[in-house]
């Protein structure tokens, strides 16, 4: 089982989201040296916690310990600024990140990456810095360039609001025709004490 843990996009937040891209696009296509791979907005998540793949049982196990909601008031977050990975060298990714709602979100990412840690299953998470954002965009061939021209374009700000009511354990599933996705489990913010998290058919 291939599997992270994200925060999902509403319908609004995906068009928004799909309304940046567009422009964008329009400008590196403009330039006519474009190398860029769209991602389909709908499959773009922010991801707070990546597990890769799992056996069954071990799987089973992560559903089990995302049971019990997350321990953080429901929040709001907007999407704003461009950004690249890898922070040096030919730039690889092209993201977007947050405008508001940073503290919130690493937040609930502490809490999951400790409650997931009890299983040693997160040794990747445990060693890299966490940074918010949403992957716009990958590079097939990228310059130095690219690096410059991102950084010397319109930076979006407070695009995309989202209230963050929970968050979902997705299986990722890869094939020839792209990537699938399927929430396994979602599990609530507790407000006032929520429930245990909704389970999808």
């Amino acid at each position: 089982m291939r599997l992270f843990v994200a925060i999902e996009l509403d319908d609004a937040a995906r068009q928004a989201i799909l309304t940046e891209q567009k422009r964008l696009k329009r400008f590196f296509d403009g330039s006519g040296r474009s190398s860029l791979r769209w991602v389909k907005s709908e499959h773009i998540h922010l991801t707070l916690v990546f597990l890769g793949e799992l056996q069954q049982d071990d799987g089973d196990k992560v559903i089990q310990v995302m049971s019990e909601a997350i321990q953080h008031d429901r929040f709001a977050i907007a999407f704003g600024g461009l950004g690249i990975f890898p922070p040096r060298g030919l730039p690889r990714v092209l993201w977007l990140g947050l405008q508001h709602g940073i503290r919130d979100v690493v937040a609930v990412q502490q809490q999951i990456v400790e409650r997931l840690g009890r299983l040693d299953v997160l040794v990747q998470e445990r060693e890299r810095t966490f940074r918010p954002h949403l992957t716009l965009a990958r590079w097939r061939t990228s310059t130095g360039a690219d690096r410059r021209t991102v950084l010397g374009l319109n930076q979006p700000e407070g695009i995309a609001p989202l209230a963050v009511t929970h968050v979902a354990l997705i299986q990722s599933r890869l094939s020839s025709a792209g990537p699938s996705y399927t929430a396994l489990c979602r599990t609530e913010l507790a407000v006032t004490g929520a429930g245990p998290l909704q389970s999808q058919p």
